[in-house]
């Protein structure tokens, strides 16, 4: 299976709301809830009206439409990761995960996930 790397800055931030995130950024994830308004996004694109935030993030992107009958895919790459005391985000869409380390363990993940025999695409 190949994960790709995205070596981009990410934020993952609480938001007022969602009047100043650029949707139409390459990348942006948003989740609400009855307590929260997340969002992720690159560091470049974090809007000015965030309440919280924590920057210094690295994501990979696991490659490919993964049908919804897959089991496991990404429960045995955090498994990986969390052996080697990997902290991660996960983020899923409708075609793909996206899995976020912290920049200091960007290198180390994707060295540990080659090591376990994912290929690893600059």
């Amino acid at each position: 299976m190949e994960i790709k790397k995205i070596d981009l800055d990410f934020s993952v931030c609480k938001v007022a709301d969602y009047s100043l995130v650029n949707l139409d950024a390459a990348f942006c994830f948003v989740g609400k809830t009855d307590e929260e308004n997340s969002l992720v996004c690159l560091t470049s694109d974090v809007p000015p009206n965030v309440t919280e935030r924590e920057d210094g993030w690295k994501a990979f992107r696991i490659e490919g439409v993964l049908d919804f009958s897959l089991i496991g895919i990404l429960s045995e790459i955090l498994g990986i990761l969390a052996e080697n005391q990997i902290g991660i985000l996960a983020v899923s869409t409708f075609n793909t995960d996206y899995i976020l380390t912290k920049k200091e363990n960007y290198q180390k993940a994707a060295a540990v996930l080659g090591s376990a025999g994912y290929q690893i695409i600059e």
